[in-house]
């Protein structure tokens, strides 16, 4: 993908976000004690094919996480917090296969054992403005990669093809009457320890009454992401996703679009299905997992059922989900191709 240069506007930027550093200095508020918390995740579970082979032949849908055959790992997420009265951190580690794929791009230490989920510093300026420092999860999308996060075990190809985590600075601000913004600047999505390109990415979002727009200008590409939900009744709820991403020059493009709905069953029980049609065209040259034809294009039509079972700080999620290719991307029992796959999965989620 072409890559663009935005070091001028990156510096512009961030002389305009610390610009605003003296707006708190006014602001007095009441002391508070700090507050130290220490929070996280482990998981693990069990996939098998339906429709395909269960062995070395063994194929998965072409999202991220959730892949491996049998009884597998997830990852244990380990996040340590520190509050203070304007001042903070978030130091936030990941072991397993969930969390090395997570931060796959690691460009210095992911062959060498990096653990770095997250890691980052916080100033609230004032009662409307927070700035952030470090590396953080990104911004886009409906899903997020802490399993216990998520009400679906396996994840969206939306969210595979978007962006994991940024590094850099960006500045949120609460306008008020439930109105909020976002602006950044960070380096090329992804890219964590440092900055090896001396291109930067831009990123930026309107929010209102939990419903966002996202947009991110990244190595000669922009996206727009549509994320939010509305509560339909007291127990259900419907949850959406919609992104675009196109490069400027031969990188290709995506198109999806994700609905949540979720019912309370009970207390303890609720049911979700997770339905996305998914789009390609020639996406650096690889459509993996749903298929491509001469063109270079591709497309997918993901349906997921998942149960979640609450047992104090226990969550167990039974699933079952079918990929529909418009090409033969899978393959049948007996090795031939296929346009779909089905597959089912039990998963294990401790949060604490």
């Amino acid at each position: 993908m072409k890559k663009i240069s935005n070091t001028n506007l990156g510096k512009l930027l961030i002389g305009a976000l610390w610009a605003l550093a003296p707006l708190g200095i006014l602001a007095q508020e009441a002391e508070t004690k700090p507050k130290f918390d220490f929070s996280g995740s482990v998981d693990a579970y069990y996939r098998a094919n339906l429709t395909a082979p269960n062995d070395e032949d063994a194929i998965a849908p072409g999202s991220s996480f959730a892949q491996l055959p049998g009884f597998a790992l997830g990852m244990a997420n380990l996040i340590a917090s520190y509050e203070a009265e304007k001042v903070g951190f978030v130091a936030d580690l990941v072991f397993g296969p969930r969390g090395s794929d997570a931060i796959f791009a690691s460009p210095m230490y992911s062959a060498t054992g990096n653990i770095v989920n997250q890691l980052y510093v916080y100033w609230n300026v004032s009662k409307a403005v927070k700035l952030t420092f470090g590396n953080f999860n990104t911004f886009l999308g409906y899903e997020v990669i802490a399993p216990a996060a998520n009400f679906n075990y396996s994840t969206s190809y939306l969210f595979s093809y978007g962006p994991f985590s940024h590094t850099g600075l960006k500045a949120d601000f609460d306008l008020g009457g439930e109105w909020s913004a976002m602006l950044a600047v960070m380096n090329p999505s992804d890219l964590t320890e440092f900055n090896p390109q001396g291109d930067y990415a831009l990123g930026a979002q309107m929010g209102y009454a939990g419903q966002f727009l996202n947009f991110l200008y990244n190595q000669g590409g922009f996206e727009i992401d549509y994320t939010g939900g509305l509560a339909l009744s007291e127990d259900l709820y419907l949850g959406i996703n919609a992104a675009h991403f196109s490069a400027e020059s031969d990188g290709g493009s995506f198109t999806g679009a994700a609905l949540y709905p979720q019912y309370s069953v009970s207390e303890s029980f609720k049911l979700g299905l997770r339905g996305e049609y998914f789009m390609t065209s020639d996406f650096f040259g690889d459509a993996s997992g749903i298929g491509s034809d001469l063109d270079g294009k591709g497309s997918v039509l993901a349906l997921t059922l998942t149960g979640s079972a609450q047992i104090g700080d226990l969550i167990l999620k039974p699933e079952i989900r079918l990929d529909s290719s418009a090409e033969e991307a899978f393959i049948d029992n007996d090795l031939a191709p296929t346009k779909q796959l089905a597959s089912v999965l039990f998963a294990a989620i401790y949060a604490f």
